[in-house]
């Protein structure tokens, strides 16, 4: 395996290229095909990554649809900027690294290209787990593999209970003139609706749309980790910094305070 492609090698090397490079916030395919109406990062993540260095954080995309619609060819499209006309098949689960800077701070996305083929269901289903994103492809020029897609759903569902972001893309657009997408992409809508996903149609051989996609589910991603994070400290989220390492050390002495058993009158008279 080239060192440039091996996951291993990115998520070690500290460069980041600046097509990576994330701090204004990524618009949807198209404002009415989408359920994730943000503008912005949430006001508390963009104080959070201003007041202090946050550790590198890491999210999992997991990519889920038919044979053939081009799961492997847009994967690699964006993740080495290539397009092999020499189809193969997956078999199980083929696994990518794309290092991020999001506001400063360094992001990893890990992208799991899972097999399309009924036989290696059982193998790919046990990587849907942990999912912070579930991206399910289908060909824009098969109408039979978008109406697999809520099944692909109800399937990353089974395997996860956390909240996650739904991305419905349909590649292969440059083999479509615009009255034939027209017409499909009028039942996808109807489809992304019922999945409640946001709606993309790309090209992994012209690469149209593909960078912009995968900046869209980078700073969602990022964004909603933030957020988690903040809520599960249980502090305020709009202190930060010193304040808040003090704050949590105060906590911590008034826990360990309450903790003491007191002692007996007659112990502390003998003292």
């Amino acid at each position: 395996m080239l060192e440039s492609r091996s996951a291993i090698y990115k998520m070690i090397n500290s460069d980041i290229s600046s097509d990576r490079t994330i701090r204004k916030w990524p618009a949807p395919y198209s404002t009415d095909k989408t359920f994730y109406h943000d503008r912005d990062f949430s006001g508390v993540v963009r104080r959070v990554c201003a007041a202090q260095p946050l550790l590198p954080r890491i999210s999992k995309v997991i990519v889920l649809g038919d044979v053939a619609v081009g799961k492997t060819s847009l994967v690699n499209r964006f993740c080495h900027k290539s397009f092999d006309t020499n189809y193969k098949a997956t078999i199980g689960v083929d696994f990518e690294v794309e290092k991020f800077d999001v506001l400063g701070v360094p992001f990893n996305l890990q992208i799991w290209d899972t097999a399309g083929q009924e036989r290696f269901k059982c193998i790919a289903a046990s990587y849907y787990r942990g999912a912070n994103v579930v991206m399910i492809v289908f060909d824009l020029g098969s109408l039979m593999s978008l109406h697999h897609c809520q099944q692909w759903l109800s399937d990353a569902n089974s395997c996860n209970n956390g909240p996650y972001h739904i991305f419905l893309v349909g590649t292969k657009r440059d083999l479509l003139s615009n009255q034939v997408y027209d017409i499909v992409e009028k039942k996808a809508v109807e489809i992304s609706r019922r999945m409640r996903a946001e709606l993309w149609a790309v090209s992994a051989r012209t690469g149209d749309g593909v960078p912009e996609l995968f900046a869209r589910v980078a700073a969602l991603a990022f964004n909603a980790s933030v957020l988690r994070e903040v809520q599960s400290a249980r502090v305020e989220p709009i202190v930060f910094g010193s304040e808040l390492i003090k704050l949590n050390r105060e906590t911590k002495k008034v826990r360990m305070k309450d903790r003491r058993i007191p002692k007996c009158s007659n112990c502390q008279n003998q003292l």
